[in-house]
This record gives C-alpha cells, sequence and structure tokens, in this order.
C-alpha cells in the first residue's frame, strides 16, 4: 500500500506541472516559439525624412517592400524602400515612429522581412564600378589623406562608407558601431557640410558601414539635424 501511494503521489505532481508549464506557455511565460530569420542583421535606425513610412536600403533596390518588427514591443510598420542609404535598413521618422519604444532612436532585437521576394533571403548589393562606391559597400582606402575632408566644400579625402550618416540612442564617450569593420577599428568622421570631425572606435557590430553614438553624433552634426548626408569617413586604423 505504501508503494502505491508513492506512485499516486509521483503521478499527481507530474500533472500538476505540465498544467503549470500550458499555464505559463499560455501567458506567455514559456514562449519557445522559434524567431523567424531576418533579412538584415543588426540594429534598426532612422534618418529624419519625413512623409509617410518609409526606408532606404543598400541592399535592396527601389520599390522593395520590407516589414520591420520590434520584438521587443511586438510592433511593426511596412515600408516601401525609395532609395539607397549606408544601412540594410534605414527608416525614416514616420516608420520608426510606429515600432519604436518611447525614447529609443534604435531597435536592437528586430526582424526585417522581404514581402515581394525570397523570404529572409538579403539581396546582394551590386558590384560597383571602376572608380564608383555605393553604399555599403565600404573598402578601406588603400591611402586615406587625412585632413583632406575639414574643408566644407573642398577636396574629400577618400571616404571608406557610401550614403548618409546618422546615429544611434547609446550614450557614453564618442564611438560607433559597423557592419563592414571590426571592433577596435578607429575612423574619422567629418560632416562636409560644417568641416567639423569626430575621431571614433568601433565598439561592435550594427545594421550600418558607420553608425555613430549621441556623443559623436553631436560633435558633428548641425542643430536639428539626425542625418549627415555629405560626408567622409576615413580608416585611420
Amino acid at each position: 500500500m505504501r508503494v502505491q501511494r508513492k506512485h499516486v503521489l509521483a503521478g499527481g505532481v507530474a500533472v500538476v506541472a505540465a498544467a503549470v508549464v500550458a499555464v505559463g506557455t499560455g501567458f506567455g511565460f514559456a514562449d519557445t516559439t522559434p524567431v523567424r530569420p531576418s533579412a538584415c542583421q543588426g540594429s534598426v535606425t532612422f534618418s529624419a525624412e519625413g512623409g509617410t513610412p518609409a526606408a532606404t536600403s543598400d541592399r535592396f533596390p527601389a520599390g522593395t517592400r520590407l516589414r520591420v518588427t520590434n520584438l521587443d514591443n511586438g510592433k511593426a510598420a511596412t515600408v516601401t524602400v525609395t532609395g539607397p542609404s549606408g544601412s540594410c535598413v534605414l527608416l525614416n521618422a514616420a516608420a520608426m515612429d510606429l515600432v519604436r519604444e518611447p525614447g529609443k532612436n534604435v531597435i536592437r532585437r528586430n526582424v526585417v522581412e522581404r514581402l515581394d521576394g525570397p523570404a529572409a533571403q538579403p539581396a546582394q548589393p551590386a558590384r560597383p564600378g571602376a572608380g564608383e562606391t555605393r553604399p555599403g559597400n565600404a573598402q578601406p582606402a588603400t591611402a586615406a589623406q587625412p585632413g583632406g575632408a575639414a574643408q566644407p566644400g573642398g577636396a574629400a579625402g577618400r571616404t571608406v562608407c557610401g550614403g548618409p550618416i546618422t546615429f544611434s540612442g547609446e550614450a557614453g564617450a564618442p564611438t560607433a558601431t559597423s557592419g563592414q569593420f571590426p571592433a577596435g577599428t578607429r575612423l574619422r568622421v567629418t560632416n562636409l557640410d560644417n568641416g567639423r570631425a569626430v575621431t571614433v572606435t568601433v565598439t561592435g557590430p550594427s545594421g550600418s558601414c558607420v553608425l555613430l553614438n549621441a556623443a559623436a553624433m553631436d560633435l558633428i552634426r548641425e542643430p536639428g539635424k539626425n542625418l549627415v548626408r555629405r560626408n567622409v569617413v576615413e580608416l585611420l586604423g
């Protein structure tokens, strides 16, 4: 009889445990749903562009439809690519407002889905022709010209990134993240519209050739602008 009682108790505990797991999953405590693959890697940020929700990209051609989901709040925005940029996907202000959390300028946990092509298959950037630099196809310059970009409107030094430069909400000393250069790389970013420059060290990956943090952006941007369109990025080592 004592053995049978142990079996009954063990069976009861198993039933209760199964019920707890089922309830927890129903309320989102034990969600094991796999995250679907993303067509872009790294953080998603935005430009100061106005208008209806849209995006720019160095991976997908104009007209491509993408859905960007913020995994931290479940919000999603469907956007059409309108032109090139230095990121796999760079949202405009209206699109970012649809998916971001209050006060945040970057979405770290995200999924980018292509709606009019093979799912989660990032387009490969076209190879630039001789003497041509395309956004996202950053190739280290053989001989960057230090100081050559310091004169607004003057001859620019050789740049290693194409397209506009924007920033994340990261705090701290001036730094950057990059999808082209490894951590520890030193870059000098110059705003050709005002001649201001900042030297930053890459601290980790992102979805852009160079994505400045807030302190670095404050050193070179013009008041009220979240995007540096005319720029030179030099590889210092």
